[in-house]
């Protein structure tokens, strides 16, 4: 991969802030009840700054902004936020512009062990620390684990092909594992493959506040990790002349990017193409450096899942389209570009 010198410019980035801004505003004020946009921000001021402005929203509206709206959008700012930027450090890692994060199995494994819950009556996967969400969280990082291990039976030096080529495997053999619960147990199928298909339905913000702990720090740690990504680009042997220690650094970016992954996956379900098609995106745009491509891979992931959202419960209003139905709508055949692109080079 040949990168390109660029510079962070702060411009980029607060263009990036504002477009994630600019998508929470419209996602807030659009639905069955119009909501001035004005009103709507002087209510959130008030509520989520030391600042205590008075907005002339009436009692219906603000339960409305604040305990449904707001805490929605939330949580899609966060989730489109940690997919995207997890893609991004996929792609940098495995230095492969089709990465994304359910590359090491974690979509298998998040999958797996919320079938698990499901079917054993553990939860419903709503409200803070639901049994769906931690059975997913950890069958989510379970699958990873497997895969780093498996990754290191033929290669010692847990290479990128060696790490993808388990990811296949520990993901077929998770997957024929939730079939297989699936067929015994017919009765929860529906609601499975309802959170299979993703969605941001919250039960008030005990969901967001469950994910963003997690995500603020996996976020700090992979974007400060710009530079080293830029330096993995460029092939494992070149970067081992340089002094670094490829195997540890891989094996931090990937815990990092798999942790945030699942964190992401335990509150949402499997929501597709969000880790794809925004860095790929951002690489475009701005150029091959790293340093670019995360930071901004946060911004434009969150901004694009909140659409993504806002279209899912508008469009065939008062009925609501899985997300993951959308994103695949957009990411299906922007996959087939990249790779008709990459073919004809």
């Amino acid at each position: 991969m040949q990168l390109r010198p660029v510079r962070v410019r702060p411009w980029w980035i607060a263009g990036g802030a504002l477009l994630m801004f600019a998508s929470a505003i419209v996602a807030l004020v659009s639905g069955p009840t119009n909501i001035d946009a004005w009103s709507v921000i002087v209510e959130s001021a008030n509520r989520l700054t030391p600042l205590s402005p008075e907005s002339d929203l009436s009692a219906t509206q603000r339960a409305i902004v604040w305990n449904l709206r707001l805490p929605r959008v939330v949580l899609g700012l966060v989730v489109g936020a940690a997919l995207a930027t997890a893609g991004a450090t996929y792609q940098g890692v495995f230095r492969n512009p089709l990465a994304d994060p359910y590359l090491l199995g974690v979509a298998a494994g998040g999958g797996l062990g919320a079938t698990l819950a499901f079917v054993s009556g553990w939860g419903d996967g709503v409200g803070v620390l639901d049994g769906v969400q931690i059975a997913a969280f950890f069958g989510a990082l379970l699958s990873v684990a497997v895969t780093w291990a498996v990754g290191s039976l033929g290669d010692s030096s847990r290479s990128s092909t060696s790490l993808i080529l388990a990811g296949v495997a520990v993901a077929s053999f998770f997957t024929a594992m939730q079939t297989f619960l699936q067929q015994r147990d017919t009765d929860d199928i529906r609601v499975i493959y309802n959170w299979f298909l993703g969605g941001l339905t919250t039960s008030g913000w005990s969901e967001p506040l469950q994910v963003l702990p997690v995500a603020v720090v996996c976020l700090i740690v992979l974007i400060l990790a710009g530079r080293t990504l830029d330096v993995l680009a460029v092939g494992d042997d070149e970067a081992a002349m340089l002094g670094m220690s490829v195997g540890r650094v891989r094996l931090v970016l990937v815990v990092v990017a798999s942790l945030l992954t699942a964190a992401a996956v335990a509150v949402s379900g499997l929501i597709a193409f969000v880790g794809l098609i925004v860095p790929h995106t951002v690489r475009l745009v701005f150029g091959s450096s790293f340093r670019v491509i995360v930071p901004m891979s946060m911004f434009v992931g969150a901004a694009f899942l909140v659409l993504c959202d806002l279209l899912a419960r508008t469009v065939l209003s008062p009925a609501e389209i899985p997300i993951g139905v959308v994103t695949a709508f957009f990411g299906a055949p922007f996959f087939i570009v990249i790779l008709r692109t990459r073919t004809n080079r």
